[in-house]
């Protein structure tokens, strides 16, 4: 009879995590054309800095930097078979940045700190809170990342009742610096679209007009573009024993989705600066169709005459259109059921008069 090894990572469940707990993220990632290429045919974005090498250079970049998004998930990612492998869900995010541009060629790589953990009441899950810091192969840091993930117990039977709950920025701090070239003439026949800081109002929303559905291939594919092996996006059998029946879209995706269809309407607003809080409201599934809108939360003036700051709050709604969405939340306070994403975030973009 062979004997079972116990050379295979099944990965944490929440009784693994202690506070201020420190872990280094194998499978550092050298980013390529390809990975560029293949976020673009799985999400659609068409943001023009991260199409074009001429335009980025007209910006005064040596070439067109990554997608913000795309940052996130291929950094991001890393987490996944220490912290998230054995998820329910990802719950949130919080005081994320994006510090420094990432270019073809970089390699990233993702450090991580617990920071706080919360058991829930049913015994059978808890909730990890975590910060992770990402760096390119030169230690610049190119993201800092605030989440929260439930996770399944080892042992339900066994109940801690921990309760640490760590505090956020309601908005994540802005730098004195931001990493982007001073900008000159901005091309509006070349990045699609001719608004720009001062064209924008406090309490503005935009109804994007667009919808994508997301088929099982397309996300499935972009969770591993982003190394993501999470059980729940890819364990059909194991998922069909749960209460939703089926795999979840990583969340993050979802993100990008909402992102790429905002362009129509956001064309100039070409750089994510911070994600200030996010909440993955419902569960999407492979066949939803995926709506978006966007309202101005707030107009930040910066020390440069170049760009300024956007606080935008854009929504996603899985199978109905920004235009039939009137509220977000019932007269409970929860969530109506076709939202999927609350993304407060902060985008940098060209003022008209440079």
């Amino acid at each position: 009879m062979s004997t079972i090894s116990t050379k295979v990572n099944h990965g944490n469940f929440f009784e693994d995590f202690t506070i201020g707990q420190k872990i280094i993220h194998p499978l550092d990632r050298t980013i390529t054309d390809g990975d560029v290429s293949f976020y673009i045919a799985l999400t659609g974005s068409r943001f023009a800095l991260h199409s074009s090498d001429v335009l980025a250079k007209d910006f005064g970049y040596s070439k067109r930097p990554l997608d913000d998004m795309l940052v996130f998930h291929l950094t991001f990612g890393k987490s996944v078979q220490d912290i998230s492998l054995n998820a329910i869900a990802n719950l949130g995010y919080a005081e994320v940045s994006f510090a420094n541009p990432v270019f073809v060629g970089d390699t990233v790589r993702l450090e991580t700190q617990v920071i706080g953990l919360k058991e829930n009441s049913s015994g059978k899950s808890g909730v990890v809170y975590v910060h992770s810091l990402g760096y390119n192969q030169k230690n610049e840091e190119v993201l800092n990342l605030k989440r929260w993930v439930m996770i399944h117990k080892k042992d339900p039977s066994v109940k801690s009742d921990i309760n640490e709950v760590p505090s956020f920025a309601k908005t994540t701090t802005i730098s004195s610096k931001i990493s982007i070239p001073h900008l000159g003439n901005i091309n509006t026949q070349k990045t699609g679209g001719e608004y720009f800081f001062e064209d924008y109002s406090v309490g503005e929303r935009i109804n994007h007009s667009e919808g994508l559905t997301v088929d099982n291939s397309d996300h499935t594919l972009a969770t591993k573009l982003y190394q993501n092996n999470a059980k729940v996006h890819f364990d059909d059998y194991m998922m069909k024993s749960t209460p939703v029946g089926q795999r979840l879209m990583y969340g993050g995706h979802v993100i990008s989705i909402v992102r790429s269809i905002s362009f129509n309407g956001l064309q100039n607003a070409q750089w994510i600066y911070a994600i200030n809080a996010g909440t993955h409201c419902n569960p999407t599934f492979a066949g939803d169709t995926i709506y978006a809108y966007t309202e101005i939360l707030e107009k930040i003036e910066v020390n440069r005459d170049d760009i300024a700051l956007l606080r935008l709050r854009s929504v996603g709604l899985k199978n109905m259109q920004a235009k039939d969405c009137l509220a977000l939340k019932n007269d409970e306070g929860k969530y109506n059921k076709n939202v999927v994403l609350d993304l407060d975030y902060t985008v940098v973009i060209p003022k008209k008069n440079r």
